[in-house]
């Protein structure tokens, strides 16, 4: 045991750690790269409506909201308990950013086990970074992606997921079955793509083929008799026309055949890029994985395809099943590595494959879905191209590199000469650095480059060195990832606000005019209802009453704004250049009077001063001189006013 300490037999001593030196610093570029490219969007999007369904079991009174009172995703989640007890302990805020993290984290440290299971340790850092430096969009519109930057009940549902699934192929079938089963119970939409996909691991692919076949004749035969025989249809809710054009109007990506061409591109990519790894990849796990993802995400396409067309009926549509796209585009992106680094051997073909193949999926100036298409379409006629011609467009590969290098260089260069304009939230440095990832390509690049470097170190003190530079380095970057610019529901906000919070009712519903987007000051910061937000009317394909009683209110309120739930027809009015805010009218007296109108809603926030009785906020900040108007004031009022 003493003779290791010999000056003879160090460096043996020395290299046994350095694969542990090069783990720790892959890991913490991996986390530098996370940080500059992303940024914590807090309570943006869905972020607000999860945030809410836990808020609402520790404040009753939100549960009177028009999104909560019917049916909502809520009822078939236990995320939204484990979310509110968090909230109990450290507060809206901390909560949900601990859980974010968390999850995010759980991600991606799943997906790296998954890629190293199915592929080998260094192609899986390359998986990790392919899967930071993309967006994988499912669905219409960019709506929806996988590892969001916000927290919701599909943070937790993915990362179970690709946990249940690295599971499996590390030989732990069973653990995987269960953990796909634990997904279930926080996103049953997120979650069944994951354990169908298992099933379809666990079968022959001829019998996952058929299942697949199986099922979408299944959602066949349901859907046509539950609209055309009236007697089994008692058993099943088929949406009624007043319902379906709210669906329509709000939420018209639940319709495949409103989808744009770019939107089924999106969907062709991994499409093509499964088939490509399925080809190249010299391994029967990797293609059962392939053709599995592919079934499952074809498969998901076909039910809503028949959910949107016959019908609808409500529970097809209402099971959104092209949400499982969301696996497939995972495991293309997931195996872009190890196919890459499998194709770069190649003697032919292999630099102008690899290039066009991550080009598809980060060279934003090209079509994306082209690229990739001629890569494999290159790659299957390889045994076909003479040694002369695949040296030349070997060489022809090299060439492509150093154009995109090139071009990286020109677009990034204006970005370090330019001038700060107003107050900088980051330093100038940082500032720069998320500009230069930002064009994803150059976050490939530069992540393989290290990838490259730090693996062909001798001794551990290269690494260590870069090891604390890297952890210092996120000391500065990590404040600025993570800083949220909404103040709502923070417990200096909420202090501010606590003339409001008295004068107004629990169970008050209360209005912001203009009605914004988020309804996230009312519910955080008031802690009350909301009357009518477009975020509130997400829900209205789970609930024939929510739909109408959205439709309503904006009834209502006809006489300040355009309903807002209609985004399908502000698309259209957007594309000839009138926005909603155009259509949006100030606030009168009168208007006052006939919103107030409504029984249901209780106060009415505006900035405007009518001259009538009302409480004014006077701190400092975005709400100054708003005023709180009572409308059983106004209504007791209204016929003198």
């Amino acid at each position: 045991m003493l003779t290791s300490f010999a000056p003879g037999n160090r460096e043996p001593r020395v290299s046994a750690f350095q694969p542990l030196a090069v783990t720790l610093a892959l890991t913490l570029m991996l986390v530098v790269l996370w940080a500059l490219m992303h940024h914590y969007q807090g309570f943006a999007r869905d972020g607000e409506l999860y945030a809410v369904q836990a808020s609402a079991r520790l404040n009753p009174a939100l549960g009177a909201d028009v999104y909560l009172a019917n049916t909502s995703q809520d009822r078939y989640s236990v995320f939204s308990l484990l979310y509110a007890s968090l909230i109990g302990v450290l507060g809206l805020q901390h909560a949900a950013l601990l859980l974010f993290v968390l999850c995010t984290a759980g991600f991606l440290a799943a997906a790296w086990a998954l890629a190293r299971e199915v592929s080998s340790t260094d192609a899986a850092w390359l998986a990790v970074a392919m899967l930071i430096s993309t967006t994988g969009f499912y669905g219409a519109y960019a709506i929806f992606h996988y590892s969001e930057s916000y927290l919701t009940a599909r943070s937790l549902g993915e990362a179970l997921v690709v946990a249940a699934l690295a599971a499996h192929f590390h030989g732990w079938r069973v653990l995987g079955l269960l953990t796909a089963v634990l997904a279930l119970v926080v996103h049953p939409l997120m979650a069944l793509p994951g354990l169908l996909l298992l099933i379809c691991l666990w079968l022959p692919i001829p019998k996952a083929a058929m299942g697949a076949a199986a099922g979408l004749l299944a959602t066949l035969a349901v859907a046509l008799i539950a609209t055309y025989a009236p007697a089994p249809a008692r058993l099943l809710t088929v949406i009624d026309p007043s319902w379906l054009e709210v669906v329509r109007e709000r939420s018209h990506f639940l319709f495949l055949n409103s989808w744009a061409w770019s939107d089924w591109e999106l969907h062709l990519r991994p499409l093509l890029c499964l088939t490509l790894s399925a080809i190249v990849i010299d391994d029967q796990r990797v293609r059962r994985l392939c053709v599995g993802a592919l079934l499952v995400g074809g498969a998901g396409l076909g039910v809503a395809l028949i959910a949107g067309a016959i019908g609808p009926v409500a529970i097809l549509l209402q099971g959104q099943a092209w949400r499982w796209f969301w696996v497939t585009g995972f495991v293309s992106v997931l195996l872009l590595g190890p196919t890459a680094l499998r194709m770069w051997r190649d003697a032919k073909c292999g630099p102008m494959c690899v290039t066009l193949l991550i080009a598809g999926w980060t060279f934003v100036p090209v079509d994306g879905t082209a690229l990739i298409a001629l890569a494999l379409g290159l790659w299957s006629l390889r045994r076909r191209i003479e040694d002369q011609t695949g040296k030349y467009l070997r060489w022809a590969g090299f060439a492509l590199i150093a154009i995109i290098v090139a071009w990286v260089f020109a677009t990034s260069w204006p970005l370090f000469t330019s001038v700060v304009v107003g107050k900088a939230q980051e330093s100038w440095v940082i500032d720069r650095l998320r500009g230069v990832l930002g064009s994803k390509i150059s976050a490939v690049l530069f992540f393989a480059l290290f990838w490259h470097w730090i693996r062909s170190q001798r001794s551990p003190r290269a690494a260590t060195v870069i090891s604390v530079l890297l952890a210092a380095s996120l000391a500065v970057i990590l404040p600025g990832t993570f800083r949220q610019l909404a103040t709502v529901g923070t417990p200096a906000e909420i202090a501010e606000f606590a003339e409001w919070r008295t004068a107004i009712p629990p169970a008050s519903n209360v209005l912001v005019v203009p009605a914004k987007n988020s309804a996230s000051f009312v519910w955080f910061t008031l802690g009350k209802p909301s009357y009518l937000s477009v975020d509130q009317s997400a829900g209205v394909v789970f609930s024939r009453a929510t739909a109408l009683e959205i439709r309503r209110r904006a009834e209502v309120l006809a006489p300040i704004m355009e309903p807002d739930f209609r985004i399908r027809s502000q698309m259209a009015q957007e594309a000839r250049g009138i926005k909603l805010e155009d259509q949006t009218r100030p606030l009168t007296l009168q208007s006052l009077a006939q919103i107030c109108g409504d029984p249901l809603l209780g106060f009415v926030i505006a900035k405007e001063e009518l001259g009538f009785d009302s409480i004014r906020q006077t701190h400092s900040g975005t709400w100054k001189n708003w005023n709180l108007y009572d409308c059983r004031r106004v209504r007791v009022a209204a016929p003198t006013a």
